[in-house]
């Protein structure tokens, strides 16, 4: 039987679908992390919690910087005193002045972004021409997203050496596309990543004769990076986890999360329907990966549409209508975008709740 930490005393009180969360269990995965990052700088992804009380409870044991992915994210940080706020999908268009006026609105807080391009360069060099903002070369260590190529990246250094609105920062790498199981072949390719990545950071220190931000590592290689000299690692996922990261055993962090669900009809003596949708748990990955149901018995995912999960048990004599169901999502970070609140649980017991502020992608700017 898998561990359920998150049976409710109080299931009656609670709506479904809903997400909880066990506060302690964050706490533990933040100490945790914090452990492992040893002498370097730990600068969380926001993208994965999108709540304030989450970025407080990291402020609270000394974590000052900060990366996410929206404006609204960039201003949720804010909003909590965050001090260094770093935006790593790179503004564009209306984005740019978004940018602009949120360094305006929140000047106790330090803002920087990321750039793979000599356009974005010039646009930002003349957005804050009087008053330059600091930016990381954004590289493509091989996610094919975002980044400049490594060998490229001394041409977009002439650039921002030569545009008054910008000012250099540090050097930014996402190896997001390294998911090797087994930790010694994960290691050789996040050393394969560091190295290409910190002669980069190595060269332009040199000619720009100063020190320079390593801004690298996601969740499942970050304890890898951490071993590196001056780095700052960015991991999301490891405050709440799921199951999909589950399967990384060298990983020691805990399901914090958990979505409710309620049985609204019994189709037949092996079938039922819950009212776990789409609008309510990350739905890109393969039905079969989507939850981990915490369940005494086996249960197979039949059908998924935007209100309905259709389930196979074992003999649907033994649940009845309104019955709770407990799962965990297989990624929790879209997951959570899909929920204005997640319910707080203490003691087995909701006790309040944390409203989801930055899944939206405007707050006021």
């Amino acid at each position: 039987m898998l561990q359920n930490p998150y049976l409710l005393q109080n299931p009656d009180e609670i709506e479904t679908p809903s997400l909880v969360v066990l506060p302690q269990i964050v706490r533990e995965n933040i100490k945790l992390a914090l452990n492992i990052i040893g002498e370097n700088v730990l600068r969380p992804h926001v993208k994965t919690f999108k709540t304030k009380e989450v970025a407080q409870l990291l402020i609270d044991v000394g974590v000052s910087q900060f990366k996410c992915a929206t404006i609204a994210e960039a201003e949720m940080l804010a909003m909590v005193n965050a001090k260094d706020i770093l935006l790593a999908c790179q503004p564009a268009g209306k984005n740019i002045d978004r940018l602009k006026k949120l360094i305006e609105t929140y000047p106790d807080s330090s803002f920087s972004c990321l750039v793979d391009n000599e356009a974005t360069v010039l646009a930002l060099g003349q957005i804050f021409k009087e008053n330059p903002l600091n930016i990381y070369i954004d590289l493509n260590v091989g996610m094919n997203r975002t980044g400049v190529l490594p060998e490229n990246s001394e041409i977009l250094l002439d650039l921002i050496k030569s545009t008054t609105g910008v000012m250099l920062k540090g050097i930014h790498a996402y190896e997001g596309h390294i998911h090797a199981i087994d930790f010694d072949k994960r290691k050789e390719l996040a050393d394969t990543v560091f190295f290409v990545s910190d002669a980069i950071r190595c060269k332009v220190e040199t000619i720009l004769q100063k020190k320079l931000e390593l801004v690298i590592g996601g969740t499942p290689t970050f304890p890898i990076f951490a071993n590196k000299n001056r780095v700052t690692c960015s991991p999301g996922t490891f405050v709440f986890w799921d199951s999909g990261y589950s399967k990384y055993t060298d990983l020691p962090f805990k399901v914090a999360t958990c979505l409710l669900t309620r049985v609204i009809s019994i189709i037949d003596n092996q079938f039922l329907c819950l009212d776990l949708g789409h609008k309510a748990v990350a739905s890109e990955n393969s039905l079969d990966k989507r939850l981990t149901f915490l369940s005494e018995e086996s249960i197979e995912l039949i059908s998924h549409s935007e209100e309905h999960l259709v389930i196979k048990v074992h003999d649907t004599s033994n649940y009845k209508i309104g019955q709770v169901l407990y799962a965990i999502p297989y990624h929790i970070c879209p997951t959570v975008a899909l929920h204005n609140e997640i319910q707080v649980i203490e003691n087995q017991i909701v006790v309040g709740h944390w409203t989801v502020v930055a899944r939206n992608r405007t707050i006021t700017i």
